[in-house]
C-alpha cells in the first residue's frame, strides 16, 4: 500500500499545511474504500498522527466526516468522542456506530452535559445507557431521552424518569406519549397529571386511558353477581380482620391462610388494610383477569410468590388458573421491581381517593367503626 507509505512521509517530514492535506487525503480514501479491520487500524494510526495539534475547527470537520462511516478507526473515533469541545465530540457521539456501549457509558460518566445530550440523540439507546443518562443528565438530557423512540428503559430507569418528571410538565407529557411505557406506569402518570395534561394524553393515547379506566369499573358487575350485597357475615369478617390489624397481628401469614381457605372477604379486607386502599378496589383487583395490579400489590407488600399465587387462585373463576397463565404471572412477578411496585401503589392510592368518594357505604360498611 504505497499511499500509506506516502502518508507516513507526510507525517514525519511535511509542513503543517501538507499534513492537513494528507489528513483529508487519508480520510477520503478511508471513507470510500473497502478495507479489513487491520487496514482500518493502519489508517487510524496515520490519521491519529496527522490530527495531532490541529485546530478545533479541523477536528470538528474530521468528526463530521467520520461520524457516519463504517470504516472509522476505533482509536480515532474514541479520541474524538472524549474531546472536551462538543463541536468535535458531538457528531460521533450522536451518530457513530463504531462506539460501543462501554465507551458511551464511560463518556456519560465523565464528560459534560453537552456530551450526554449528544448521546441521548443516538438512533438507539440500550437500557444500561439510558440508566446513566436519566440519573446523571440534566432535565434537557432527560427530556431528550424521553422523546427518543429508540431508547429502551429498565424498571429503574423508568422510575427515575417518573421522579424527574415531577414539576416538569414537558418531561411528564413526553413520558405519557411513549408507547413502550408499561400500562401500570402510564396509570401512575395519569394519576398525577393535571386536568389539561390528562386531556392531552387521553387524546394521544385513548386506548391506554380506556384500559386503565376499565380496571376501576369493568368488574363491578362480576363482583356483585359473585358475592351479592354485603351480608352480616361479610360485615363480621371485616370487623374481625380489622381487630387483627389494630392488634398488630395482620401479616403475610394471615393473608396466605385466608386465601388458601377461600375466605375472600377476610383476604380482601386484610389486603385493603395493609395497602391503605378501599376494600372495593382490592376486590376488583383480585377479580381482574389481567392479574397485573394484583401482582404489583403483592410485590409492594413484599409477599412471597406462594402467597401471591394463593391470591390469584382466590380471585380466579372457580379458583382455577391454567398452567400457562400461572407461569406467565410467575415470570411477571419475578421481573417486577419492589421499588417500582411501591411507587405504583402510591399513585394508585391517589387515584382511588377520588373514586372511593362515589362508593356506596351501605353495600360495604366502613372499618372506622371497629374498636
Amino acid at each position: 500500500m504505497s499511499f500509506l507509505q506516502e502518508l507516513e512521509v507526510a507525517v514525519s517530514q511535511g509542513s503543517a499545511e501538507s499534513r492537513e492535506r494528507a489528513l483529508w487525503y487519508a480520510t477520503d480514501l478511508l471513507i470510500v474504500g473497502r478495507y479489513s479491520e487491520d487496514e482500518i487500524w493502519m489508517f487510524g494510526e496515520i490519521i491519529g498522527r496527522l490530527e495531532q495539534d490541529i485546530e478545533t475547527a479541523t477536528r470538528a470537520r474530521l468528526s463530521k466526516r467520520l461520524a457516519r462511516s463504517d470504516n472509522a478507526p476505533f482509536k480515532v473515533i474514541k479520541k474524538l468522542a472524549f474531546d472536551d469541545a462538543i463541536a468535535v465530540a458531538g457528531p460521533v457521539l450522536r451518530q457513530s456506530g463504531r462506539l460501543d456501549t462501554r465507551t458511551l457509558i464511560a463518556n456519560a460518566r465523565s464528560k459534560s452535559q453537552d456530551h450526554l445530550l449528544a448521546i441521548s440523540k443516538r438512533r438507539s439507546l440500550c437500557e444500561e445507557l439510558t440508566d446513566e443518562l436519566v440519573v446523571r443528565g440534566s432535565q434537557e438530557v432527560v427530556r431528550s431521552v424521553a422523546k427518543n423512540d429508540g431508547a429502551r428503559f429498565s424498571d429503574t430507569g423508568i422510575l427515575h424518569m417518573i421522579k424527574r418528571s415531577e414539576g416538569d410538565s414537558i418531561l411528564f407529557e413526553q413520558l405519557g406519549y411513549r408507547r413502550d411505557i408499561p400500562r401500570h406506569v402510564f396509570q401512575q402518570l395519569i394519576a398525577k397529571a393535571s386536568q389539561n395534561t390528562k386531556k392531552r394524553l387521553e387524546r394521544e393515547r385513548p386506548e391506554a386511558v380506556n384500559q386503565i379506566n376499565s380496571l376501576v369499573t369493568d368488574v363491578t358487575g362480576a363482583m356483585q353477581s359473585k358475592f351479592g350485597p354485603a351480608s352480616k357475615d361479610h360485615f363480621d369478617a371485616k370487623r374481625e380482620v380489622a381487630k387483627q390489624y389494630h392488634r398488630g397481628n395482620l401479616n403475610q401469614k394471615e393473608i396466605f391462610e385466608y386465601a388458601q381457605s377461600h375466605r375472600f372477604a377476610e383476604a380482601t379486607v386484610g389486603l385493603a388494610l395493609l395497602c391503605s386502599l378501599p376494600v372495593d378496589v382490592v376486590e376488583r383487583v383480585l377479580l381482574d383477569k389481567n392479574h397485573e395490579i394484583a401482582l404489583i400489590l403483592a410485590k409492594a407488600l413484599a409477599f412471597s410468590w406462594e402467597t401471591t399465587m394463593a391470591l390469584l387462585f382466590l380471585g380466579a373463576p372457580d379458583h382455577r388458573i391454567s398452567v400457562n397463565e400461572l407461569e406467565t404471572a410467575k415470570r411477571e412477578f419475578a421481573g417486577l421491581s419492589a421499588e417500582m411496585a411501591r411507587g405504583v401503589l402510591e399513585a394508585y392510592k391517589l387515584r382511588k381517593q377520588t373514586a372511593s368518594s362515589d362508593f356506596d357505604d351501605r353495600r360495604l360498611p366502613q372499618l372506622h367503626t371497629v374498636r
